[in-house]
């Protein structure tokens, strides 16, 4: 799981089987406080995300905007032309939703709420993933009551 903001635009290209994939980079930041100099240090990670068979997502995802990523890790290796093994890791996503964040605009004048975040937007989950199969849901159904019977009411935050 990750949460981050693009790096760049989506790239959408189709396989030779006419297959969408779209690729793009989510920059993680961690800040922690130096112990010796008392500053505050950022540490930015760039990972690569490839995200299969959902084109409708692709204009939305821009860079600057937050998302959060789901997938697996992925390493392929592969001979570059001087015949040199290269090995390349990405993740291979299963869902993406929009954040918001970074003043995207994405909430369309109004349509945020109270933290001014854009409303959600994500992919459907794959048919290869849960009981239900995923035919054409939008995200995943929140649980109304956990195991000790709580609702969402109950949570204190």
């Amino acid at each position: 799981m990750l949460i981050g903001n693009l790096g760049r635009d989506a790239e959408l290209k189709y396989t030779p089987s006419g297959v969408p994939v779209s690729r793009f980079s989510v920059a993680t930041t961690r800040r922690w406080k130096d112990q010796q100099t008392g500053e505050w240090k950022d540490d930015t990670t760039w990972t690569n995300v490839v995200l299969w068979r959902n084109e409708n997502l692709a204009p939305y995802l821009t860079k600057g905007k937050q998302v959060y990523v789901e997938g697996r890790i992925e390493t392929r290796s592969y001979e570059d032309k001087d015949g040199q093994k290269k090995y390349s890791t990405e993740v291979v996503a299963d869902e993406v939703m929009l954040l918001g964040g970074r003043g995207d605009g994405a909430s369309g004048g109004g349509g945020g709420d109270e933290w001014g975040a854009a409303p959600p937007v994500s992919m459907p989950r794959s048919a290869s993933r849960g009981a239900g199969g995923g035919g054409g849901s939008a995200s995943r159904p929140m649980p109304q009551d956990d195991a000790f019977g709580a609702g969402d009411d109950d949570v204190p935050f």
